[in-house]
């Protein structure tokens, strides 16, 4: 207030805190914007106060000095101002003034009309037995009963934002017609900065925030509904994910998906259209925006409602639903990506690394008995192996049967002291050690005995080194499940180990596999789905033309990069055509995942491997 210069006016009053009267002039004064006013005052022949000056005999000097509000949001300023002055009375008993108390409050206000006597309608709390609700009510009915109108309805608030989200994907449908229209007029009429997916997107959710529920009233919906089913709760709240656009399906459509057959099973492939690519102008404002570490990171809950900014997304659209396990608050929330159904995280309330340990097997279990219909894994807590977000403490699930789920158990083998649990090795290229069982518990304590020893395991002759340096390199992938009354446990055995012919590391996809993917393999892989980077579709594209027309398959740079690939499985098909390239280059790009996915597999599907893994199983055992 000292800096604003009211300090003196302030003293005045007994409560210093901000009153009407000092914001308005505030927003009234153009001082802030950097300009200098004189003449301001009117004075007579012995310089005594008689008054103001009217606003044309000011004299204004701008640029005077370093403005900390911008002439842009001064002069909107007053045209809102301005508009609220000239607005008439709302209510002819309870508004003091002329000045449209209601006109912008809410997002509602002044936009909801009664049907019966044309008066508008005001936003009310009803309290009942200490609980407070939420309804809209005509004016004319509040301030004079049924004299004017006597069947007005009332209507609860909550009820009005559903209807109206509702109507929205009614109308909207796959196109979005809505928002894009709403997007194009704000990029016209010069309310977005720049008219790019950053900004748009930015300014989409702030409008669908209008629309949204309060967090509450979220949480209170889907605890209402899990007292009756679990799957009721979660359908509700994915919906509502999706109906806000913080799921944004329209882009979700975008993504290429097919399966492939594999000696393992069917395995999923995708390659991921949903992340919008940044256009070069938003990137450099990303460089050159302030540093900021709020929210820490995309899981922090304190994302839930943030406005957002170039480099980090907005999320006014977006919901938590805080739960507890292993008596612990976390949240839980579904990803914007949506990789597969219902795809989920449950997240840390605090910013806090990913660690593999006891615990983790325990708050596994915590939530796949909360939604068993679900179930949720953790990526590995090593770098290379684990997941893109290491900083804050995650699991990933969802509402999906992946193919490294419906792999049988090639071997079965009992440890000692865990003869009552199911245990065997998993066919699947990856190493995977399955546990089952009725009671969680036992899978707990069994599963923190085979994480002990294999973080300390070496084993030279299948090159598994447990640290080199003291830097460590043997870790778990865990994956939860619940399969009719049994629980279920997938720990499969990572190592992040890397040489120089590997730099990248051992256990990785290989070079001659990166032209199609070169990125961590990650929880998702591991069960089986290909998360293929965006570049894929543009690149298979020309790629298929080029084995059309007979093009040279090392004419450009992207070519050149799948050529010996190309090469190779051409040699395999009698005729390659219009009617059958794309089938073939699908079925290619999964084989090659397939392949992958082996190398990620600490112990190969081999003789020798099924041997050393049978050797580490015998060292559990000792």
């Amino acid at each position: 207030r000292c800096q604003l210069g009211y300090l003196k006016n302030t003293l005045r009053v007994k409560d210093p805190a901000w009153q009407t009267v000092f914001v308005t002039k505030v927003l009234e004064n153009p001082i802030y914007t950097g300009t200098m006013v004189y003449n301001r005052i009117a004075y007579d022949e012995t310089y005594r106060k008689i008054g103001k000056n009217p606003r044309e005999s000011w004299r204004m000097v701008p640029d005077n000095h370093p403005a900390i509000i911008s002439r842009e949001d001064f002069l909107n300023v007053q045209l809102e101002l301005t508009r609220r002055n000239s607005k008439k009375k709302v209510s002819q008993k309870k508004t003091k003034s002329a000045l449209g108390k209601y006109c912008s409050k809410y997002a509602l206000s002044e936009r909801l009309v009664c049907g019966e006597c044309g008066s508008m309608y005001r936003r009310t709390t009803w309290v009942k037995k200490g609980k407070k609700k939420v309804v809209w009510r005509c004016i004319s009915r509040l301030e004079f009963g049924t004299k004017y109108c006597q069947h007005s309805p009332t209507i609860s608030e909550e009820a009005l934002h559903q209807a109206i989200l509702q109507c929205i994907q009614k109308v909207v449908e796959d196109k979005e017609d809505i928002l894009k229209n709403l997007l194009d007029y704000a990029a016209e009429a010069g309310i977005l900065k720049e008219n790019s997916t950053v900004y748009r997107d930015l300014f989409d959710t702030r409008l669908m925030n209008c629309l949204m529920p309060r967090p509450a009233q979220v949480q209170k919906e889907f605890w209402d509904r899990y007292q009756d089913d679990p799957q009721k709760a979660t359908d509700y709240f994915y919906k509502l994910s999706q109906d806000s656009n913080y799921i944004r399906r329209y882009r979700v459509k975008k993504d290429q998906k097919w399966k492939v057959d594999s000696p393992y099973g069917e395995i999923d492939i995708t390659i991921n259209l949903s992340k919008p690519e940044k256009d070069p102008k938003a990137i450099a404002a990303a460089k050159n925006a302030k540093a900021s570490s709020y929210p820490k990171c995309l899981l922090c809950p304190e994302n839930e409602g943030y406005a957002g900014r170039v480099n980090h997304p907005a999320r006014q659209n977006h919901r938590i639903i805080p739960i507890t396990i292993n008596d612990t608050p976390w949240g839980f929330q579904y990803s914007p990506y949506v990789y597969y159904n219902e795809h989920c995280i449950v997240f840390n309330s605090k910013h806090t690394p990913m660690k593999i340990e006891r615990n983790t097997f325990i708050k596994l279990f915590d939530f796949v008995k909360l939604f068993p219909h679900y179930f949720l894994g953790s990526n590995a807590d090593l770098p290379i192996v684990g997941g893109s977000i290491l900083s804050h403490d995650h699991y990933q699930g969802g509402h999906y049967t992946f193919a490294m789920a419906k792999a049988p158990i090639e071997r079965h083998f009992t440890i000692k002291g865990y003869e009552d649990v199911e245990t065997g090795i998993v066919k699947w290229p990856l190493s995977v050690l399955r546990i089952r069982h009725k009671d969680s518990a036992r899978l707990v304590d069994l599963a923190t005995h085979v994480l002990e020893v294999w973080r300390g395991y070496t084993d030279e002759a299948a090159f598994v080194f447990a640290e080199t340096d003291g830097e460590p390199h043997n870790t778990i992938t865990p994956i939860a499940r619940k399969v009719g009354d049994m629980f279920e446990l997938d720990l499969t055995l990572r190592n992040n180990i890397t040489t120089e012919e590997h730099p990248l590391g051992v256990y990785h996809p290989h070079a001659e596999y990166h032209h199609i993917k070169k990125e961590n393999i990650g929880l998702i892989e591991v069960m089986g789905l290909a998360v293929l980077p965006a570049r894929l579709k543009g690149e298979m594209a020309e790629l298929k033309d080029a084995i059309l027309t007979g093009k040279d398959l090392r004419s450009t740079k992207t070519l050149e990069s799948h050529a010996d690939w190309a090469e190779g499985f051409m040699k395999k098909y009698d005729k390659i055509d219009e009617t059958n390239i794309d089938g073939i280059i699908n079925e290619e790009i999964g084989l090659v995942f397939n392949e992958v996915l082996k190398c990620a597999g600490v112990y190969k599907c081999t003789k020798e491997g099924r041997e050393a893994f049978e050797r580490f199983v015998g060292y559990v055992n000792k």
